[in-house]
């Protein structure tokens, strides 16, 4: 049986990325921060690029990557095409208007003279959803012939320009005037209705906006003048943007178009992480009174009152402890085989995943392959994010609380072979838009590694220092002069901390070590891992070791 007495560590700092632009200099988080451990690091050990987005991570070509993306592949060990994709391809061969769960979900609401309610983020950055998955499912109630048709649209400003949301919603009112089919009846930020944080005092507002329990939530003639009124009337100044929006309704008719007992709701999200808490709070049982939210949040939650008989369906399989409870019209392809956490089980290797609560699902439930429980010898620890309204009030996040766990394992008797860290400041603090905070979140995160860094190699272990995509190395949009919030398609340094190849290093911030192999991707991260572990890569994974 193969064994490493010493671990190898694998750092992702998220939203960390490489701008090759100089005039990008002054709104550079990550060139403006005092770094002196990745500076140590780049002119120290062997480091090359990695590309991030589009068809090197399964997504379409141009399309930026994100964290659920990228640690799917950094766990997978090769490139997996994407859930956007498939159901892409199916609107495009028109199998996506034969979907069974979809067509039975407008059927069901048909028969009962009831309304289909489709809810989704409304914009076209492709991190959760997109507006021509939208547009098939309003195309798809427009071809059964069903005309009580409920939009419920989530504005993002978070991968998208913060003020962007007012034409995405021109945009989807122009092709339901088209299709003649639909209306927007309601708006709200993503803040509230796309929670992931169990910060449920969120998740209610959104939750009393759809079922129309807010009564006194404003009404406006249509979703560009709420819109309008939103960009005039921010709730404040860390809080003005699309991500923000309070919940608001529009039509005189608001209530008629709230979700009700006998009606269809349709999920159109392909990323899981975010649907979960509301859905939720629709289709669980109550549990004491309130809301059952996830098994690890105890007796957080709302009272919602009694449980809404509507039918559920969702675009893809987001939670399993949810499979049961909606249709799906995409369920998850068949699980990958030896996939890195599996292929460590497999081997009889410990390892262990650390993040903060808004990272924790990245590098468990997507680095595993939506594998809701661990592998065999795999460990896990979630320090709680700060509970703050916007992470710029609290750059720092948890990344101390997380630094202490993992530095508790590598210093531990029994350390684990294989160590996955997630720092979330630099993709968290990044999507606030502000500069002076992203500056301080990557000097946090670069504290931290520093404390990794020594503590790895005094107990003669290695490290992969990478990230899954870039955020803060561009905090302003030049061409749209506003704050630049989004995910950016910049590739991001892999540097291999090995003593051992210390002779390989280029010693340059700025030119990378030809000893190592080019034109990497995240793919290729896990194999190089199990070349520092003295391991084959097994015939799954695709991706090559990068050194």
């Amino acid at each position: 049986m193969a064994t490493t007495p010493k671990p190898v560590i694998l750092i992702v700092r998220d939203g960390w990325g490489r701008n090759p632009n100089p005039e990008h200099d002054e709104f550079n988080a990550v060139k403006l921060a005092n770094t002196p451990c990745n500076d140590r690091l780049l002119q120290e050990y062997p480091w090359t690029t990695i590309h991030t987005s589009g068809e090197d991570v399964g997504l379409p070509e141009g399309t930026m990557g994100n964290s659920e993306v990228g640690h799917q592949n950094l766990g997978a060990g090769r490139v997996v095409d994407q859930e956007s994709v498939r159901i892409s391809k199916a609107i495009r061969s028109g199998d996506f208007f034969d979907n069974q769960a979809l067509v039975k979900g407008v059927q069901r609401a048909g028969k009962n003279d009831r309304w289909v309610h489709i809810l989704g983020i409304a914009s076209d950055a492709g991190v959760h959803g997109l507006m021509t998955h939208l547009y098939a499912c309003v195309e798809l109630c427009s071809k059964l012939g069903h005309n009580k048709v409920a939009l419920h649209m989530f504005t993002d400003g978070r991968d998208t320009g913060p003020y962007t949301g007012i034409e995405y919603i021109r945009q989807i009112e122009a092709r339901l005037s088209e299709i003649g089919v639909g209306k927007v009846v309601s708006i709200s930020g993503r803040y509230y209705a796309m929670d992931r944080d169990n910060r449920w005092e969120r998740v209610k507002r959104a939750y009393d906006m759809l079922t129309g329990r807010a009564a006194d939530l404003p009404a406006f003639d249509t979703a560009t003048a709420a819109m309008q009124n939103y960009y005039d009337n921010p709730t404040n100044d860390s809080q003005n943007g699309d991500e923000f929006v309070e919940p608001r309704y529009v039509g005189a008719d608001w209530k008629e178009t709230r979700i009700a007992d006998g009606d269809t709701v349709i999920f159109y999200n392909y990323r899981g992480d975010r649907p979960r808490e509301i859905i939720r709070s629709f289709v669980m049982d109550p549990f004491q009174g309130h809301v059952k939210p996830s098994p690890d949040t105890g007796e957080k939650g709302f009272d919602r009152g009694p449980r809404i008989d509507a039918h559920w369906v969702t675009m893809t399989a987001y939670e399993e402890e949810l499979n049961s409870m909606v249709s799906v019209a995409y369920p998850k392809p068949p699980k990958m085989n030896n996939i890195g956490g599996d292929y460590l089980a497999q081997k009889g290797l410990r390892q262990f995943r650390c993040a903060e609560t808004e990272k924790f699902p990245h590098v468990t439930f997507f680095f595993n392959d939506y594998r809701d429980q661990p592998f065999e010898g795999e460990g896990r620890e979630m320090p709680q994010s700060p509970q703050v309204g916007t992470y710029d009030l609290k750059p720092e996040m948890s990344a101390a609380e997380v630094l202490d766990v993992v530095l508790k394992r590598i210093s531990a008797d029994d350390c684990e072979d294989f160590i996955l860290v997630n720092f979330a400041n630099g993709d968290m603090v990044g999507h606030t838009g502000k500069l002076s905070a992203a500056i301080k979140a990557c000097e946090t995160v670069d504290s931290c590694v520093e404390r990794i860094v020594a503590a790895t190699l005094e107990r003669g272990g290695k490290l992969i220092v990478t990230a899954d995509h870039g955020n803060s190395e561009q905090m302003w949009d030049p061409r749209n002069e506003s704050a630049h919030t989004a995910h950016t398609l910049y590739d991001v340094d892999c540097i291999i901390v090995d003593p051992d190849r210390r002779g390989d290093a280029s010693g340059s911030m700025d030119t990378a070590s030809t000893a190592l192999r080019s034109g990497g991707r995240l793919a290729d991260v896990f194999p190089t891992a199990l070349k520092l572990m003295g391991l084959d890569k097994p015939p799954e994974m695709t991706g090559e070791p990068l050194v």
